[in-house]
This record gives structure tokens, C-alpha cells and sequence, in this order.
């Protein structure tokens, strides 16, 4: 193992979204993850399927040892206890009361090693009217009032797929947590447990809004304000060939640079600043980028400070030139990995590799983790 959390040993009841997630950023930084997931029903190798889609091609499962327990058999939460009993964590994604009925509670658990962080990630949290209710992402972003701020002025609020609720606000944020918790117990020798809400991760990535709104500086309808579509030099354009650029061109300096390399006479335009004038200097900054294909405006903008990118897709980000020299993505087995990050010059984190299709034999981990403890 490698990384800045070699030696950490986490266990994770597998479970959907950002458990698996946590799982692997924790992973990707050098710690030895064990997923607990159901015997498959086909053969004693083979790992089960979700959704159709192949254990190799569930990036969230890479650098993983997945082994096959039945919670169900008192034997099997005998095996998970054991390996409780040397872990620096344990991490479920279960509905409160679940892991208690099924004997994996937070006090079972540190009942037997004190010094374990408890990671429990949830949609709704622990605590309040809606902590057993079953939700997704679009439920508990709506629920932290981001949604809200997600549309154009008149249009229905977009999701923004399943990143903001179950990876940023939810998986990224356990994974905070827990490296904060691990940090404290190397001080304190006793764990702690972490109550990790979806919706309390995206409400927290509010916090420079309430800002702004505080200050009066940002509206509550949506598409109105600077950064949520309303501004005309802060938007997504369509270019000639139906691809798209995007457009940040916010501060005066980088919208002059923006404007003077459209080759459009802007003498009689709106002030960047005059909101009035938005809806023409919209149409105006349309229509000129309309007239060139987004190749073109590539070209005419790449290397400036005008701030403006083109909309890639996926396989277009990961040929991306500056993407490439940085390998922000991977090819491994025919997948796109994104790389490990944020990046450490001492302690970098794993190369992506694919995800094992091959259980891991319980008994000889508990042995491995029992030895290295001794």
C-alpha cells in the first residue's frame, strides 16, 4: 500500500451512491478498504451485478477487497466483528436503526475497538422527521434549497445528474469526516461516531450563497444573479456546429479580453454591468458566437484569460491536450478512470487500476489484519 493513508484499514457495508464512493477515495489515498457485500448467488468467485453493470466497470470498487458475508448468520457478523476488531474504520450507508437490528450498531462495534470511527452516510442524517424516509439525490439536494437556485429565469430547476447530493455534498464530505475523526483519535485513542447527511453536505457548499444573500448581493429567483445563468458573460453558448463553448468572462479585465477577440464591432453594446441592457447583450454575444464552430472559438480563445472553454465531452476532456499532460483521466482495461486527487508531491495516491472481479478469502484477512496488529 501507498499513499498518505497506507495502514488505514476500513471496513464498508457495500451499499449504493456515495458509500462506495467514500470507499474509494479513501482507497485511492493508499488505505486497504474491505467491502462487505452478499455470497453471490452464481459461483463462489463471481461477484454479484447492479444495474446491468459489470463489477470491472464499477470504478467506485477499485483498489477494493470485497469479501462475501451473509449478515443474515450470526457467523457472518462474527467475521465483520473480527475484522472491527483491528480496523481504524467502519462505514455504513444503511437507514437508521438498520446496522442495529443486524447487530453492527455503533455501540457493538465500539464495544469492541473504541478507537473505530463509526461513519454513517445517509440522505437525510440520523436525527429529524425525515431520517428513515427514502430519498435520492435530486430529494436531498431539493431539501437543502440548491435545487432551487438550478435553472434559468421562468424554467424548471435542473439536477445536476447525481454529483452534488450523493458525491460532493455526500461522499467527499464522509470522506472529510472521516480523516478528521481519524486525525482526533490519533490524539485522543478513542473513536468517535460520524454522522455524515447528504443534505447537510450540500448545505454546507451554500455557505458563500448565504453569504451573498445576507448581503443583498443575490437573489433568490433563479437564472437572475451572476453565476446561475443570469448573467449573459457567465453562460453556455451554442456555435455553429451545435457543439457549445463556455463562457466565465465575469471580471472587467477578462470580459474585455472576452469581447475583444469576438471580431464584432461592441462600440454600441450594453455595459457588462448594466443589468438592463442583459437580455440584449445576451442576444448580441448569441448571435456572434453562432457564427463559428466551436473548433473555431477554440482556437481563437485557447491560451487568453477571455475565460471561455469548450463544452467537451467525456472522451474529448480525456484527450484534452492540458488534460492529457496532466493525466487527469486513465484508460485502464478500455474504462476511463478519473485519477486520484487532490495530488501530494511525497505521498501521491494509487494509479487507477480495474476493479477485482474475485472475492477476497475472509478468514486469511482477518488473519493478515490480526498478524500486522500483533
Amino acid at each position: 500500500m501507498s499513499g498518505p493513508l497506507a495502514g488505514v484499514r476500513v471496513v464498508v457495508l457495500a451499499g449504493m451512491g456515495p458509500v462506495p464512493f467514500t470507499g474509494m477515495l479513501l482507497a485511492d489515498m493508499g488505505a486497504h478498504v474491505v467491502r462487505v457485500t452478499r455470497p453471490p448467488n452464481r459461483s463462489a468467485r463471481a461477484l454479484s451485478q447492479t444495474d446491468g453493470m459489470g463489477e470491472q466497470h464499477d470504478l467506485a470498487n477499485r483498489g477494493v477487497d470485497t469479501i462475501a458475508v451473509d449478515l443474515k448468520d450470526p457467523d457472518g457478523i462474527e467475521t465483520v466483528l473480527r475484522l472491527v476488531d483491528t480496523a481504524d474504520v467502519f462505514m455504513e450507508g444503511y437507514r437508521p436503526g438498520v446496522a442495529e437490528r443486524l447487530g453492527l450498531g455503533p455501540d457493538v462495534v465500539t464495544g469492541r475497538n473504541p478507537a473505530v470511527v463509526y461513519a454513517r452516510l445517509t440522505g437525510y442524517g440520523q436525527s429529524g422527521p425525515l431520517s428513515k424516509v427514502a430519498g435520492h439525490d435530486i430529494n436531498y439536494v431539493a431539501q437543502s434549497g440548491a435545487l432551487h437556485a438550478m435553472a434559468r429565469q421562468g424554467e424548471a430547476p435542473r439536477p445536476p445528474v447525481n454529483l452534488l447530493g450523493d458525491y460532493a455534498g455526500g461522499g467527499t464530505m464522509a470522506a472529510f469526516g472521516i480523516v478528521c475523526a481519524l486525525l482526533e483519535a490519533r490524539k485522543s485513542g478513542r473513536g468517535q461516531v460520524l454522522d455524515a447527511a447528504m443534505l447537510d453536505g450540500v448545505a454546507l457548499l451554500t455557505a458563500k450563497l448565504q453569504g451573498l444573500r445576507a448581503a443583498g448581493l443575490y437573489d433568490d429567483e433563479p437564472g437572475t444573479n451572476f453565476l446561475d445563468s443570469g448573467a449573459p458573460f457567465y453562460d453556455t453558448y451554442r456555435c455553429a456546429d451545435g457543439r457549445y463553448i463556455a463562457v466565465g468572462a465575469l471580471e472587467p479585465d477578462f470580459y474585455r479580453e472576452f469581447t475583444s477577440r469576438l471580431g464584432a464591432d461592441v462600440s454600441d453594446w450594453p455595459d457588462q454591468n448594466d443589468r438592463s441592457g442583459w437580455p440584449k447583450l445576451r442576444e448580441l454575444i448569441a448571435s456572434t458566437i453562432e457564427s463559428r464552430t466551436r473548433a473555431e472559438w477554440a482556437e481563437v480563445f485557447g491560451g487568453t484569460d477571455a475565460c471561455v472553454t469548450p463544452v467537451l465531452s467525456f472522451d474529448e476532456a480525456a484527450d484534452d491536450p492540458h488534460n492529457a499532460q496532466r493525466q487527469v483521466f486513465r484508460r485502464v482495461g478500455g474504462v476511463l478512470h478519473p485519477s486520484p486527487a487532490p495530488r501530494l508531491s511525497r505521498t501521491p495516491g494509487r494509479i487507477p487500476a480495474t476493479p477485482s472481479t474475485d472475492l477476497v478469502d475472509a478468514r486469511r484477512l482477518i488473519a493478515s489484519w490480526t498478524a500486522g496488529s500483533a
